[in-house]
């Protein structure tokens, strides 16, 4: 049994951790947040122990150091600009790490905590849940066979409400913006699917962005966006859509368990890292530097 921490531990995504934490037989022995509304946990792990100050948590951490339990991983769904303090602190304590996405908003941050892996000897993992999706992986399958290029088009809506503009996912400087946001895993998978990217061309707004992606193997259009308007029906649910070579794939479902497939796939060595995450982080990073 591996025993794990948690930091963010109010958020919507933080759930799906500590669900992937019980599915995988794990331990969850201390979570953190600043809010209180982690009654949650009790459904799956009555005695963690709960901090609301992080230098709290970061203290108790420490001890288990001298503890004959460990903690062998530090879970974090903290807010998308704190990563990666919250990473540092993790392997401060001789943690590896499993991440939220994205890994942090710059690469010049994913540099130093490569570094900083091979410093305290622990491993950086991050979710990268659509490549664990089962319509993603047999497409995977059938472009490794493929020898012409692919036309791809890719949408992806999902309408918020009011309370975004006042939370950190609205602040730009905090998430980074509807890229990072609602982006990355999309920009991770159209790159996992068809090889590096060659060129782009990308219009960014506060609520949306669309644009043009040259990658090794295919051309994709793609839309992004978080306006109600965008939907292409009234139902207020996410719209996605994906249509390759004119055929058109549904991965609507299938979600709920994505975390638990990361979470197993990590605890058998074979999760996903810097080097994966790198090359969708810095098209996200250029495409905000250069449009």
């Amino acid at each position: 049994m591996k025993n794990f921490a948690l930091i963010g531990a109010a958020g919507y995504i933080a759930k799906r951790h500590v669900e992937a934490i019980n599915d995988n037989n794990g331990d969850l022995l201390m979570i953190s947040d600043p809010n209180d509304n982690v009654g949650y946990i009790d459904r799956f792990f009555p005695n963690s122990l709960f901090f609301k100050e992080i230098e709290r948590f970061d203290r108790e951490l420490s001890r288990y150091d001298y503890k004959e339990k460990k903690i062998d991983y530090v879970s974090i769904c903290s807010p998308n600009y704190l990563h990666d303090s919250h990473i540092r602190l993790a392997l401060r304590n001789n943690c590896n790490v499993i991440c939220e996405k994205p890994l942090v908003l710059k690469t010049e941050h994913l540099k130093m905590l490569s570094k900083l892996e091979e410093k305290f000897d622990r491993k950086i993992y991050t979710i990268l849940q659509l490549r664990h999706h089962d319509v993603i992986k047999s497409l995977k399958l059938k472009m490794k066979n493929s020898k012409s290029r692919n036309f791809v088009d890719l949408e992806y809506i999902t309408p918020r409400g009011k309370w975004y503009d006042y939370s950190w996912k609205g602040n730009f400087d905090k998430s980074g913006g509807v890229l990072f946001n609602i982006g990355i895993h999309f920009f991770d998978m159209l790159i996992w699917l068809f090889g590096p990217v060659t060129d782009y061309k990308s219009t960014i707004e506060e609520k949306s962005a669309h644009g043009l992606i040259k990658l090794q193997n295919a051309d994709v259009k793609f839309k992004l966006s978080i306006k109600k308007e965008d939907l292409p029906y009234d139902e207020w649910k996410p719209y996605r859509s994906l249509v390759i070579n004119d055929e058109k794939f549904d991965f609507s479902d299938g979600f709920t368990d994505l975390h638990t497939k990361s979470y197993n796939e990590i605890l058998s060595g074979k999760g996903y890292g810097i080097k994966d995450v790198y090359p969708a982080i810095q098209l996200i990073e250029n495409m905000l530097d250069n449009g």
